[in-house]
């Protein structure tokens, strides 16, 4: 039996779990996993179901699905278990957050299909040949960067993107690219922002002798660090900790939670709820 994640968003009702289970029933779907949330906010539904059916295929299903959601106003996404996330990785001159995705998915611990990495450098081009995936080295500069975020977009295109990681790429991305990537664009920085902004930050953070090391993953979007947040996460430090210590730190955090963020997303485990996300964990 083909295995499938629905996930949908609509104006809260009653029934609509009744109704969900009734749609699936009716073509004998099996429900392997549910979970909801109601925002009692913005009055929003929110539910992700995993089931198993063998009598629709998944183009009759998303047929059937598009008249269903129709009279509850849902956005709605459906999509097949055994496809990993097409994904393209952009990086610049920090590896940390590169390598260590690329081991978990290496691992089998991430549902993806990584395609390419983009870099507007080339010190790893030799780690992504280790991989054996396609590397393009990209020139970003002021006068260059409308030209190399066309290029980016054709090689994101060409691959089919389903999922673009920043993986401590340090452009920022123009508003047309950021719409153009909107909700499959996942950035990673450290959370000291905005108190210790541009460079060194991790000095900055010494000299005013931080007691918490923290990084955030959050959905790009045309304002700077402020999209979604997808994950957080912290680490403790004290006096005795040196920048070099605070930096180890945090690249170690940073990698954790972009790795987190990458995996709910490939699960297809996160909603945008607005500014702010839904997580089925």
């Amino acid at each position: 039996m083909a295995s499938y994640i629905l996930n949908f968003s609509c104006p809260d009702r009653l029934g609509l779990v009744h109704a969900v289970s009734g749609f699936l029933l009716q073509r004998e779907g099996n429900i392997e996993e549910a979970a909801q949330y109601q925002d009692p906010i913005t009055g929003l539904f929110f539910m992700r179901v995993q089931f198993a059916c063998s009598q629709l295929s998944f183009d009759a299903l998303k047929s059937q699905l598009t008249e269903f959601a129709a009279p509850y106003s849902m956005r709605w996404s459906l999509h097949a278990t055994s496809q990993p996330m097409r994904t393209v990785i952009m990086v610049s001159k920090e590896g940390h957050c590169l390598n260590d995705l690329l081991f978990r998915w290496k691992s089998g611990l991430l549902a993806l299909d990584i395609r390419a990495i983009i870099s507007n450098h080339r010190d790893f081009y030799q780690l992504a040949a280790s991989y054996n995936i396609p590397f393009h080295h990209i020139t970003v500069s002021a006068d260059t960067k409308p030209q190399a975020e066309e290029r980016q977009c054709e090689i994101i295109d060409a691959e089919g993107a389903e999922l673009v990681v920043l993986a401590r790429y340090m452009q920022v991305l123009s508003n047309t690219m950021c719409h153009k990537l909107s909700g499959r664009a996942i950035n990673i920085h450290h959370s000291f922002l905005p108190s210790f902004k541009g460079a060194k930050p991790y000095y900055q953070a010494h000299d005013r002798g931080v007691k918490l090391i923290g990084a955030t993953a959050h959905y790009v979007t045309a304002d700077l660090d402020e999209g979604p947040i997808i994950e957080q996460d912290v680490a403790r430090a004290d006096h005795s900790k040196t920048v070099e210590d605070l930096t180890a730190m945090g690249r170690d955090t940073e990698s954790q939670v972009l790795a987190r963020a990458v995996k709910w997303h490939s699960e297809h485990r996160v909603l945008i709820n607005g500014h702010k996300t839904v997580i089925f964990k």
